[in-house]
């Protein structure tokens, strides 16, 4: 009997050491009243507020939804792509976000503030990748 519940015990503290460890990897995404928007995990997986997977952005640019779908790509230049290779936007090295047509739609400041093209916070991406911020921010929506 004691041995069942040593490895009962084992098994759920190593369950729970686990879901420690994947929650503790993922990013928070805040609105701009500093609730949760979702999660970016370190293996590229989106989540919303509820932990649902919307969407991966893969180790190769690829973004998907959460069906596996390839809905665009991230381009090491900061171009942003549709499915069909369109340029739809610009995420630039100084954390400014463009359209298609170059017109700045925000900004993704160090601190991790997440601005609409009129310096308004919209939410917060502490320690998120620029890129992550901008495509849950401006080009997932």
């Amino acid at each position: 009997m004691t041995n069942k519940r040593t490895c009962f015990f084992v098994s759920l503290i190593t369950a729970i050491l686990l879901c420690f460890s994947a929650t503790a990897s993922a990013q928070r995404i805040q609105n701009s009243n500093y609730g949760t928007a979702g999660y970016i995990n370190s293996d590229g997986r989106i989540q919303d507020s509820s932990y649902r997977t919307v969407g991966y952005i893969k180790s190769d640019g690829r973004v998907q939804d959460g069906s596996y779908r390839t809905i665009g790509y991230i381009k090491d230049d900061g171009r942003v792509q549709d499915s069909s290779y369109r340029t739809i936007g610009y995420i630039k090295s100084d954390g400014r976000i463009q359209d298609g047509n170059y017109r700045t739609i925000g900004y993704v400041k160090s601190d991790g503030r997440v601005q609409d093209s009129n310096y308004r916070t919209i939410g917060y991406a502490k320690d998120v990748p620029v890129s992550g911020a901008a495509l849950f921010f401006f080009f997932m929506k």
